[in-house]
C-alpha cells in the first residue's frame, strides 16, 4: 500500500521551529524537489547528504555539482555520433577516475551520500550508478538507472536492448546472461521483464533511504539515522505506507513515548480498512508505549 505525501502527521509536523534563519532548511529543499515536475535526481541525494552530514554546506553542494560537470565535460563530444556511452564512461570514471566498489562499502554510510562518494570514488552500486547516469545525462548520453533486485546497474539506449553496465565493477559491461545471473544470485528467480523498467528519479531515492535504513537497523546506537532517512522517504510524493508505523517504532526506541504511540494510533487508523487484525496488534503496541512513560 502506497500512500501519496507525508501528511499534517508526517515528519514536517514534527520538525518543531524548523533551522535558524541563517541555516538552510535541507528537508524542505528536498520535499521542493522531491515534489518537482521533473526532480533533479543528483540535488535529491546531495540533499540526502546535507540531512545525514551536519558539516555540509550550501558551497559543499555546489562544488559536487561542478564536480559532475567537470567529470561530463571530460567526455569525448565524439560519443554523440558513436553511441559509446558505456566504454567511454568505463574508461573515464572506471579507469582514469576510480569509481567503483568493494564489499567494505556496503559497511559505510558515506557509501549512500554522494557527496562522499564523489570524494572518495567508492560508494554502493546504486551511488555509483547515480553518479554514471549523471554525468552521462550532462554529457548527452540517453542513460537509466535499472534497479536490478539487489543490484543496481546503468543502461543505455532502448532499455529492449540490454546494453548495460556496472559501475560497481567500474563499468563492466553486463549482458543479458549476466543481468540473469545477477537477480538468480540475489532473488533465486529468474529474471523477469518487469525488472528491466527504467527507475524514475523518486524510485531511485526511495532505494537510496532503503540502503540507508537497513545500514542503521543493526545498530540501535544509530536510531537517529534510522529516523531521518525514514522521515525523508515520507517526504517522497510516494512511499510505502508503513513506513508510518516503522517512523513510530524508532520513536519509541529512542524513548519518544508519546510521539511514537500517536503515531501508531494513526497509522493504526490507515489499516482499520485493509488490516483490521493488524490495526488492533498496532493499537496494543501504542498502549505499551504510553505505560513505559508510568
Amino acid at each position: 500500500m502506497t500512500e501519496h505525501g507525508a501528511g499534517s502527521d508526517g515528519p514536517d509536523a514534527r520538525a518543531g521551529d524548523g533551522p535558524p534563519e541563517d541555516e538552510p532548511d535541507w528537508r524542505r529543499e528536498f520535499a521542493e524537489e522531491a515534489r518537482a515536475e521533473r526532480p533533479d535526481l543528483a540535488r535529491l541525494c546531495l540533499l540526502v547528504g546535507a540531512v545525514a552530514d551536519p558539516t555540509v554546506t550550501r558551497h559543499v553542494i555546489d562544488e559536487a555539482e561542478i564536480e559532475l560537470d567537470r567529470l561530463a565535460g571530460l567526455i569525448p563530444y565524439a560519443t554523440r555520433a558513436t553511441g559509446a556511452w558505456a566504454a567511454e564512461l568505463a574508461a573515464l570514471l572506471g579507469h582514469r577516475e576510480g569509481f567503483e566498489g568493494v564489499p567494505a562499502d556496503y559497511q559505510r554510510l558515506e557509501s549512500s551520500l554522494l557527496h562522499e562518494v564523489l570524494r572518495r570514488r567508492r560508494g554502493l552500486p546504486i551511488l555509483l550508478s547515480v553518479v554514471w547516469m549523471e554525468v552521462a545525462r550532462r554529457a548527452g548520453a540517453p542513460v537509466y538507472g535499472l534497479g536490478l533486485p539487489g543490484h543496481f546497474v546503468v543502461g543505455f539506449g532502448d532499455p529492449a536492448d540490454l546494453n548495460l553496465a556496472d559501475p560497481f565493477s567500474g563499468g563492466r559491461p553486463l549482458t543479458g546472461p549476466d543481468a540473469e545471473l545477477l537477480v538468480a544470485s540475489a532473488t533465486g528467480e529468474a529474471l523477469d521483464r518487469s525488472m528491466l523498467r527504467p527507475a524514475e528519479p523518486g524510485a531511485i531515492v526511495l532505494r537510496v533511504l532503503n540502503n540507508i535504513r537497513a545500514w542503521a537497523a543493526p545498530r540501535p546506537e544509530r536510531s537517529d539515522v534510522g529516523l531521518w532517512a525514514v522521515e525523508l522517504a515520507l517526504l517522497l510524493p510516494s512511499h510505502p505506507a508503513r513506513l508510518r508505523y516503522e517512523r513510530a517504532e524508532l520513536l519509541v526506541q529512542r524513548g519518544e513515548f508519546l510521539s511514537g504511540a500517536a503515531e501508531m494510533e494513526a497509522y493504526a487508523r490507515v489499516m482499520d480498512a485493509v488490516d483490521p487484525e493488524s490495526a488492533t496488534t498496532i493499537r496494543r503496541r501504542a498502549l505499551a508505549a504510553r505505560a513505559r512513560l508510568n
